[in-house]
């Protein structure tokens, strides 16, 4: 595997210092991912775009969480599961929600298990998915517009998964004891 850079804001492409200080204001450290992902300033910023539209987007806290966490764990990324598992717990989500998506059982509400399900389909079919699942989500009570939020998620984690597997970034310190691997 090809070895890559944990950028710092001296070592980082001049395009890509602003965007690391920007992660350093917002999280008090530069994340492991940003670091890799400075190599490409527009990879970089286009993920930071990605993580703030879904913050803005119409889904809750725990929404939010089973969404990420589903694709995480859906495409076995070391690093993401961990640190959204700190996330998770900063946004105040429950632990009997992080543990399900962690562990791959059941949610306690039938509404997020319908968003796992949906956003699973969403993923293993790489967008093609079913008008039964498309209609069993929203009467579930989510919204044409959170089937295209899941997709903007999607697309999120799509680079930070894939990064984190062609990198095998390093877990941050702050996440390492919610560290994780794929039971299945």
């Amino acid at each position: 595997m090809a070895e890559f850079t944990l950028h710092t804001i001296d070592t980082a492409p001049e395009d890509s210092k602003p965007l690391l200080e920007s992660s350093q204001q917002e999280f008090g450290m530069i994340p492991n991912l940003h670091a890799v992902m400075a190599e490409s300033p527009q990879v970089l910023d286009a993920y930071q775009k990605l993580h703030q539209l879904v913050l803005d987007s119409s889904f809750d806290n725990d929404e939010k969480t089973v969404v990420w966490q589903t694709i995480n764990v859906e495409n076995a990324c070391h690093y993401c599961v961990p640190a959204h598992t700190g996330i998770a717990k900063m946004m105040e989500v429950s632990d009997d929600i992080t543990n399900a998506l962690r562990d791959e059982t059941p949610l306690p509400e039938d509404r997020l298990e319908s968003l796992r399900d949906f956003t699973l389909s969403v993923v293993r079919e790489r967008g093609n998915v079913d008008e039964q699942a498309v209609a069993k989500f929203l009467e579930a009570g989510f919204t044409k517009r959170q089937v295209l939020e899941v997709v903007l998620a999607v697309s999120q984690k799509v680079l930070s998964n894939y990064i984190n597997h062609l990198a095998e970034t390093p877990v941050d310190e702050p996440f390492k004891s919610f560290e994780w691997t794929k039971k299945r």
